[in-house]
């Protein structure tokens, strides 16, 4: 494996090649990003060592790490166009559409399905870093289609940049992932947007704003280039997600109308037992 080609060098793509290149300073990156700014800034940093559109014929490893809603159409263009010694992997946050799009393609054997469970609330190349990933979950979905030898080299790179695998169903990684992943993002965006609405009338509400509020709306300074296509491609699932958290947050307000405060504290400490499950997931 000699050269790699990185199509969307924000965050993700960048912190990926900034590690593989500590792990792996041999290797030659290239790489596009439809932001001009950020292909610019991302040869700059040393993300990659040529900024160009198209991959070199002899490129081993192809990653997209582009908007949700683009990935499809990208992962067809190239699986088309490689040849067969070029593996293509992705980053998508969504994987159902995406692997139903190339089921019956000729060349899915050399391509990945994958997703790093990484990321901060900054987006853009001069937000990459090298240790992002770095001990990290790597999700594969559909091992089995993609072809054994280009799978080696994938696994040689997630080993080189220290991730943990893990393999799971397009359709389970997709339903999983609008409750523990899109859902927050929502809420935070949300609750964003309701003390923002309260401003309006309350100019000093931030300045009783405490590090429990800062925790909790980290998420809504996310990219919403990238957040607003993921709620595209993975709707249904994150439909059902809003339906019970606001079933549970009408519960919750309805207690509080009752004056059952007792209810919810018994619900507030059953709840409690997610810090002891999130502890062992570490």
């Amino acid at each position: 494996m000699k050269k790699i080609h990185i199509v969307g060098l924000g965050l993700l793509g960048g912190s990926f090649a900034l590690a593989l290149k500590q792990a792996k300073p041999d290797l030659i990156f290239t790489g596009y990003d439809a932001n001009a700014k950020n292909q610019a800034d991302a040869l700059t940093l040393g993300i990659i060592d040529e900024a160009c559109e198209e991959p070199d014929a002899d490129t081993d490893v192809i990653m997209l790490a582009t908007p949700a809603n683009t990935l499809t159409g990208l992962l067809l263009k190239y699986l088309n166009q490689v040849s067969s010694n070029t593996l293509i992997i992705d980053f998508g946050s969504t994987k159902s559409k995406l692997c139903k799009a190339v089921a019956n393609h000729p060349k899915r054997a050399q391509y990945l399905s994958g997703h790093p469970i990484a990321g901060t609330e900054y987006s853009g190349p001069k937000a990459a870093k090298a240790d992002l990933l770095d001990k990290k979950v790597f999700i594969i979905c559909e091992m089995e289609l993609t072809d054994v030898h280009l799978k080696g080299m994938a696994y040689d790179i997630l080993e080189a940049l220290n991730m943990k695998l893990r393999f799971m169903d397009a359709e389970e990684h997709d339903r999983h992932l609008a409750f523990v992943s899109h859902l927050s993002h929502v809420s935070s965006f949300m609750l964003g947007k309701t003390v923002l609405d309260k401003m309006e009338d309350e100019k000093n509400i931030f300045d009783m704003a405490g590090s429990g509020f800062a925790s909790t709306v980290r998420l809504a300074k996310s990219s919403p280039a990238m957040w607003a296509p993921i709620m595209e491609e993975n709707k249904n699932n994150i439909l059902e997600a809003l339906s019970l958290y606001i079933s549970n947050l009408s519960k919750f307000r309805d207690k509080i109308i009752a004056d059952d405060y007792e209810g919810l504290a018994s619900d507030m400490q059953k709840i409690n037992k997610i810090g002891d499950i999130l502890d062992l997931g570490k």
